[in-house]
């Protein structure tokens, strides 16, 4: 058995089209555009190439987006006025401040101070809370991604076991409760592991879908998979550069191993990652309906 590849590109390409005509029938009916801010201290290459990615999609979405650049040295006291700000416009239905922040800068602080409202990645407490009881505004984006990967594939979630290795607040943990909620595209009965599991092979083997967040080069190997899994690898390692400056990036599963056991498998890059900007876009269209009194 040779896997299916899970095409996160394709899949997150058909959402924003979706979102795209809700965004034109919102302007025709209702005179409504979703807004986005964005926010960026520094100039960190890789948080400059997230941001404008993200301003980018907002825009081709039809989405009013403003991107705000400040310099690394922005104070605290700067950054949560200009938070206070955005929570009172309008016109700005979701807020993202683009972590990591510069070191002076209280993370939490931060985060909390976003309008739960407006909150459009859903780390807020008020969101995570909701989250927990099945009553959740918005799902973080990644963790809301793997689902409608999960969904969007025929794969059948109801009933199934799965397994997700990390406990991260940006993965582990909300997947997790995603997936084990009374809801449609869920329902299942999931088992979470860490790095304090014992015999972490003898959990995974048990899956029906196995999701990856560990942060760890092959991770999880093909003696460690059930025949005919559901394997989601969320995995961003470096593993080198091409002569043309590119990173190679490869995943937390031994994808090559791993694809002749299971049924349907996420490569990496190309599978979970296409799917967390799509959700943020997806996130700040029920803000804005949401605002509007529409949803």
């Amino acid at each position: 058995m040779t896997a299916k590849l899970i095409n996160g590109a394709e899949i997150a390409r058909q959402i924003r089209e979706e979102i795209k005509q809700e965004v034109i029938q919102l302007k025709a009916k209702h005179n409504l555009v979703p807004g986005l801010a964005t926010v960026l201290l520094g100039a960190d290459p890789g948080s400059l190439s997230y941001i404008t990615g993200k301003e980018k999609t907002a825009r081709e979405l039809g989405f009013y987006s403003e991107r705000i650049d400040l310099p690394e040295t922005t104070s605290q006291k700067d950054l949560l006025s200009l938070i206070e700000k955005l929570n009172k416009e309008p016109k700005i239905h979701g807020i993202l401040v683009q972590m990591p922040l510069p070191e002076h800068i209280n993370e939490s602080e931060v985060l909390y101070a976003i309008d739960p409202r407006k909150d459009v990645d859903a780390f807020h407490p008020v969101n995570v809370g909701k989250l927990m009881i099945g009553d959740a505004d918005y799902l973080p984006c990644t963790p809301a991604g793997i689902q409608q990967l999960l969904i969007r594939s025929g794969v059948k979630i109801d009933g199934a076991e799965v397994v997700v290795v990390g406990r991260s607040n940006i993965v582990g943990k909300p997947i997790a409760n995603i997936l084990m909620q009374k809801n449609k595209g869920a329902n299942a009965t999931v088992t979470l592991c860490h790095t304090h599991t014992r015999d972490l092979a003898s959990h995974t083997h048990r899956a029906d879908i196995l999701i990856v967040a560990a942060g760890k080069l092959k991770a999880v190997t093909a003696d460690m998979v059930k025949e005919g899994a559901v394997v989601i690898d969320v995995g961003v390692n470096q593993i080198g550069t091409s002569t043309s400056g590119k990173r190679i990036i490869r995943g937390d599963v031994d994808f090559d191993a791993v694809k002749e056991k299971a049924s349907m498998i996420t490569p990496v890059p190309g599978g979970v990652g296409p799917m967390t900007i799509t959700m943020l876009m997806l996130n700040t269209l029920k803000a804005a309906k949401l605002a509007a009194g529409l949803a």
